[in-house]
C-alpha cells in the first residue's frame, strides 16, 4: 500500500481535510455551501497568466475526481462531483474529522443532521 492511500481517512488525505475545512468555515458572518463550490485566484502575470491557482490540495483532489474545475464565470471554482460528495458526507458525520457544531450548516445542507435535529442541539 503506498504513503497517499494509507494517509486517506474519511476519503480525503490530511492536507485535503484541511483545505476543505477552511473553505467551509464561516467566513466573517458568512456560512460557506458545498454547492456554491470553492473560488480560486487567477494568476495576474508569466506565463500562466489568467489560469486559476490551484493550491496542492485541490490538484490531488482534481487528479482522483473528488472535484471538477468550473470556469464558466469570471472567477474560477471548484466543485464536488458526486464521489467528492460521498466522502465529503463522510468526512462531515465523523466528529473527528469536522466539529458537527462548527460545521452544522454544512451537515444540514449534505442531509447527514435535518433542521429539526440542529435546533434541538443549540
Amino acid at each position: 500500500m503506498t504513503t497517499s492511500k494509507s494517509a486517506l481517512v474519511g476519503g480525503f488525505t490530511r492536507s485535503e481535510r484541511e483545505y476543505i475545512r477552511r473553505e467551509l468555515d464561516q467566513f466573517f458572518s458568512t456560512l460557506p455551501t458545498v454547492a456554491d463550490g470553492f473560488s480560486l485566484k487567477i494568476w495576474r502575470g508569466g506565463s500562466q497568466k489568467g489560469e486559476p491557482k490551484l493550491p496542492p490540495a485541490v490538484r490531488t483532489l482534481l487528479d482522483r475526481g473528488m472535484l471538477r474545475l468550473d470556469r464558466s464565470s469570471a472567477i474560477p471554482r471548484v466543485l464536488f462531483t458526486e464521489t467528492g460528495i460521498v466522502a465529503l458526507r463522510k468526512m462531515m458525520a465523523d466528529a473527528r474529522l469536522a466539529d458537527p457544531v462548527k460545521f452544522a450548516h454544512v451537515r444540514r445542507e449534505l442531509g447527514i443532521d435535518s433542521t429539526r435535529d440542529a435546533k434541538a442541539a443549540e
